[in-house]
């Protein structure tokens, strides 16, 4: 099912095609901003969003039956605020998300100090 679900994220990120895949009482939640939409509001929203959807790549998606957990980055271009992290948990019900619960994340240098713990660096961000 999930395979499916995300290999249809691939056709472009369409707002319409996405609510297709949400179930009619799907809730979703940006814990940070405290939004709570529908389904029907968040169409909205996508359809409405200065300069259209980020550019998403897809880091991690783990899981199991109807809960799973997307790790991604968000580029929405320098001119847009950049390049921010995706954590998204979803569930479904009857094949289609229930819940979709949204954390967004910008990325910071690491203090110097915690150099002598760490195992190496993440590659990285553009943005």
């Amino acid at each position: 099912m999930i395979d499916a679900w995300h290999r249809a994220r691939d056709r472009g990120g369409d707002p319409d095609l996405e609510y297709g895949d949400r179930h009619p009482d799907c809730v979703i939640e940006f814990p940070q901003s405290g939004e709570v939409f529908d389904r029907d509001g968040l169409l909205g929203m996508q359809k409405e969003h200065p300069g259209g959807a980020p550019r998403t790549k897809l880091e991690r998606l783990t899981g199991h039956g109807d809960d799973w957990i997307i790790e991604a980055t968000l580029d929405y271009g320098p001119e847009r605020g950049g390049t921010f992290h995706l954590v998204k948990f979803l569930e479904f019900k009857d094949g289609k998300v229930i819940r979709d619960t949204r954390y967004f994340a910008e990325p910071f240098e690491a203090p110097e100090s915690r150099a002598k713990w760490t195992k190496g660096r993440m590659r990285a961000l553009s943005g």
